[in-house]
């Protein structure tokens, strides 16, 4: 078990969250990162921490950690990051510094909770107000969620159906459609979904 850092009650949030990073940043140990990206992700709940949290370059760190071959690391990272992106700053940075991508990235992810908090990101991200960025509704996104508005699961298919039915054109639905119709190629779904019959 992971020790926690040791950090003195009287340094304040900022301080345990510094701490936080550092550990993050200078441990060898796996299951160290995994403990201390949950609790960062856990931080990432309250926005009286994004002030601290954007100082710290926790997005950007977040943001990196979507590339690790450790699935629960990505499974935290994502989820931290879908805590934050409700925020308009938060938002932003996610966009502006190339995020998109990597959180696309994460519909393809064997773990469920990673996908369903992937999806939850691109619909905050793709909310009023952000402004134009014609990735979020790629032709790539919009059939995978129509596959993923077919899954056994509940609460990944009710996402799509929502992310289908208010951020994409009604003409962008019907394309992915007819593209789904000539194409099994895609984004997979999550393992733990019930083989699909052809």
């Amino acid at each position: 078990m992971a020790q926690k850092p040791k950090v003195d009650p009287h340094v304040g949030r900022l301080g345990y969250l510094q701490a936080l990073v550092t550990e993050f940043q200078e441990t060898e140990s796996e299951d160290a990162k995994e403990q201390v990206l949950a609790n960062l992700a856990n931080f990432a709940y309250d926005p009286s921490n994004y002030q601290y949290l954007r100082q710290l370059q926790v997005l950007d760190l977040f943001l990196d950690s979507l590339s690790e071959e450790n699935e629960t690391l990505v499974e935290f990272a994502i989820g931290g990051l879908c805590n934050l992106c409700s925020d308009k700053a938060n938002k932003e940075h996610i966009l502006q510094t190339g995020g998109v991508p990597l959180i696309i990235n994460c519909l393809s992810s064997p773990n469920e909770e990673t996908v369903l908090s992937a999806v939850t990101t691109i619909m905050y991200l793709s909310s009023p107000g952000s402004g134009s960025h014609p990735e979020l509704t790629a032709m790539p996104v919009v059939q995978c969620m129509l596959r993923f508005s077919l899954s056994a699961n509940t609460r990944l298919r009710n996402l799509a159906q929502i992310f289908l039915e208010d951020f994409c054109s009604p003409s962008q639905v019907a394309e992915a459609r007819s593209w789904r119709a000539h194409s099994a190629l895609g984004i997979p779904l999550p393992k733990t979904e019930a083989p699909q019959q052809p």
